[in-house]
């Protein structure tokens, strides 16, 4: 039997027992999916805002931008084989060349990558190679195969885990969708390119724009250009194959249609005349991350020059303050980002964090919190977390300390010491877990261990037969972090191994000394 029969009957049964089949919109194929499209839609309305934030936030400072790059993408939208979708279209403040679609619809672009086009039927071509990958389903399909779960607590974690200054505005972290988003199979690629050129063709774009942009891409990618292999390249990589590919499809299509380079050119003219900026703030996380807040601020003042109204360099500018014990300089320029840009979790986060460690925790929970609701990071989590459990609150405190606990940092270590200082006396078998077995002798035995993280004490458990009628038995004083303890219960003895399991055993009580 070929290989080709074998997976489309495998294929059959799958979409049989599971009923999990779904049509590739695109390509009219079946294809095996366990997300249907209303959780598609649902998922990427879901995770839209915060991917968004992730990534440097919405660009702001020419809000014509926006309008316009919605606009060429709608049109696209229109004449794809899936235009009910909810499509929106958004370009983030990020240096990073890169796009990326979530299922649904939600497609972004960065302002790093328009800077590398040429005209507006380049920008086609992204566009509609992205709106193809959401069209298709390719986003859902790797939901499918557990590729693409849970986003927006990964790229929480992501945006508040990266080391070092520019960690927490997400714009110099350079995330790219490497980071937490699918990374397309060729397979898809291809289609996305096949198709995207199609969009552009109904549309009314010059096909030979597609065509270019590959072979530029794969020209910058033997390059080993930075900014597109950390971000572009990472997700969407480029080869020769979808430029021969590319030409075939224009070959077959045909050329012709508009360019509007010039229309172009006038919408991207404020993020190219801001490049010095970017390129200084660059400079300037490189020098804070060496711990030379002087130079930062030089590189700093350059950038503010070339753009004033880019929060992202007043918030640099905030840490190079911090970094030379200048708190109350450093709290204005966080409040200054904030004014220049009130839609930014980082902003928050910076002047509220200041705030918290100078102990103005009043002050500090309105900026954790909103930053919180912007994009829920774990740095803000605990710091939210600690407020909670500062007073008493025991509930809110463990959902914050929740999220924090996963991380394999300081914060990470506390957050689980304070759970389980809050959650052992109630739930002491949930970090002492326990269980039965014979011993050689043929008795009972009952062993536990202590994976709590932190010493115990005062540890009992309760010993249950299953007919009914337990006991308690008193554990040992102190149990260290991971270390084991058993005891021969007198009980037997048992020919058969298998009577341990007429016993349940619970750890019942223990605390943190």
């Amino acid at each position: 039997m070929s290989y080709t029969i074998t997976r489309f009957l495998l294929l059959m049964m799958a979409c049989a027992t599971l009923a999990a089949c779904a049509v590739n919109p695109v390509t009219g194929k079946n294809e095996l999916s366990l997300i249907s499209p209303e959780q598609e839609v649902a998922i990427g309305r879901q995770n839209y805002e915060p991917s968004q934030q992730a990534q440097g936030g919405a660009y702001y400072l020419d809000k014509r931008l926006q309008s316009y790059v919605a606009g060429v993408g709608q049109k696209l939208a229109a004449v794809s084989d899936r235009p009910g979708l909810p499509y929106e279209f958004v370009v983030l403040n990020n240096p990073v060349p890169n796009a990326w679609a979530l299922p649904g619809g939600k497609i972004a672009i960065n302002s790093g990558l328009l800077a590398h086009l040429e005209d507006e039927a380049q920008l086609a071509a992204v566009l509609g190679h992205e709106i193809v990958h959401a069209a298709a389903r390719h986003g859902a399909s790797q939901m499918s195969k557990g590729m693409l779960l849970n986003v927006g607590t990964q790229i929480a974690g992501v945006a508040s885990q990266q080391a070092g200054y520019g960690s927490l505005g997400g714009v110099a972290a350079q995330l790219g969708s490497a980071a937490w988003m699918a990374r397309y199979g060729r397979d898809d690629e291809l289609e996305s390119d096949a198709y995207g050129v199609l969009y552009m063709k109904r549309a009314g774009y010059d096909l030979q724009a597609a065509v270019e942009l590959q072979e530029t891409f794969v020209k910058l990618s033997g390059n080993r250009q930075s900014g597109f292999v950390d971000g572009l390249f990472a997700s969407h990589p480029p080869s020769q194959t979808r430029v021969n590919r590319n030409r075939e499809r224009v070959a077959e299509l045909g050329t012709g249609g508009v360019r509007n380079r010039e229309a172009y050119q006038k919408h991207i003219a404020q993020i190219k005349k801001d490049q010095p900026a970017y390129e200084a703030q660059q400079k300037a996380i490189k020098a804070l991350n060496e711990k030379k807040p002087s130079e930062a601020m030089g590189y700093l003042d350059q950038a503010i020059r070339v753009q004033p109204n880019d929060g992202y360099s007043w918030e640099l500018r905030g840490h190079a303050w911090e970094m030379s014990n200048e708190t109350a300089k450093a709290q204005q320029a966080f409040t200054t980002a904030i004014g220049k840009n009130p839609n930014y979790f980082s902003h928050y986060l910076a002047r509220g964090v200041l705030l918290y460690k100078e102990g103005k925790k009043t002050a500090a929970r309105p900026d954790l919190q909103r930053s919180y609701e912007l994009l829920p990071t774990n740095a803000a989590s605990y710091y939210l977390g600690e407020m909670a459990y500062s007073a008493g609150d025991t509930k809110k405190a463990l959902g914050y300390y929740q999220q924090v606990a996963q991380m394999d940092n300081a914060m990470g270590r506390d957050a689980r010491q304070k759970m389980v200082r809050m959650e052992l006396p109630q739930a002491p078998h949930k970090y002492i877990p326990s269980q039965t077995y014979i011993g050689k002798d043929g008795y009972l035995r009952v062993v536990i261990q202590n994976q709590a993280g932190v010493e115990v004490a005062g540890v009992r458990i309760e010993l249950a037969q299953a007919s009914g009628g337990s006991k308690v038995l008193q554990g040992p004083s102190r149990l260290a972090a991971g270390q084991r303890w058993e005891v021969n219960t007198k009980i037997g003895p048992f020919s058969d191994a298998a009577e341990a399991g007429r016993y349940r055993v619970r750890v019942v009580a223990a605390s943190v000394p």
